[in-house]
């Protein structure tokens, strides 16, 4: 653990979730797969589509409405209709495969658990204090296992912007009825995460699971309170 600067008394912690509680980018590449393999099995009309082409639909929905990048399960949803009105399928059927398939890859996209060390943390701490998710994605906390350690989970959308803007911490210390400076915020990204938090007025305690932590190879827009060696480490910081 490396602390850089001084910190209140923690009251309640926020925790981002991909890439701090497990490697996000394999599940997404494995739902992605299965979706265009259930979009070939069902709905054979667009199984001609190619990445390039899904990539145009996506785009092309930004375009329209540049606020869907803060949320990805609204623009999943309208990139494949765009898709799905393209491909000939009758007008009638397209609501339910739209339906189908987001459902199909978000399954598959939380088709996962959890190590057991991350249970166990998070359990020994909930025992301490009140813990946040905020999430820039759409990871289901109930199908891997860790919901119940949460009071509150927070999913970036169009009218809670994802991070690092401050619309998530807000609400947090809003639900908390806390002040920013007593909140510590734990995730993996230096600009989403720490430096997000540090400008919402919380502290801040980087921690990636998915790599190794090297300041020297992040972009850095401001230091973390602290410096985590392992999840674990944070009931230290809980003083009495």
């Amino acid at each position: 653990m490396i602390i850089y600067k001084p910190f209140a008394k923690i009251h309640a912690i926020s925790f981002d979730l991909d890439d701090t509680f497990y490697a996000n980018w394999p599940y997404i590449v494995e739902a992605e797969q299965y979706l265009r393999s259930y979009i070939s099995e069902h709905y054979p009309q667009a199984a001609c589509y190619s990445s390039s082409d899904w990539f145009g639909f996506k785009n092309a929905a930004l375009k329209e409405d540049p606020e869907l990048r803060h949320d990805m399960g609204a623009l999943r949803l309208i990139t494949l209709r765009s898709a799905f009105e393209k491909s000939g399928l009758p007008k009638a059927d397209i609501s339910q495969a739209v339906k189908k398939c987001f459902d199909a890859f978000y399954f598959k996209r939380s088709d996962f658990k959890v190590d057991d060390d991350i249970h166990h943390t998070l359990a020994t701490l909930a025992r301490k204090v009140p813990l946040v998710a905020i999430t820039n994605g759409n990871v289901n906390l109930q199908q891997i296992g860790i919901d119940t350690y949460f009071t509150h989970v927070l999913h970036a959308t169009k009218e809670q912007r994802m991070k690092p803007y401050p619309d998530m911490f807000n609400k947090a210390a809003t639900l908390l009825s806390l002040a920013p400076e007593h909140i510590l915020h734990v995730g993996d990204n230096l600009e989403k995460d720490v430096w997000g938090a540090t400008r919402a007025g919380f502290k801040s305690a980087w921690f990636a699971y998915d790599r190794p932590m090297n300041l020297n190879t992040e972009q850095v827009l401001t230091l973390p309170h602290v410096q985590l060696d392992s999840l674990a480490s944070i009931e230290y910081l809980l003083t009495d």
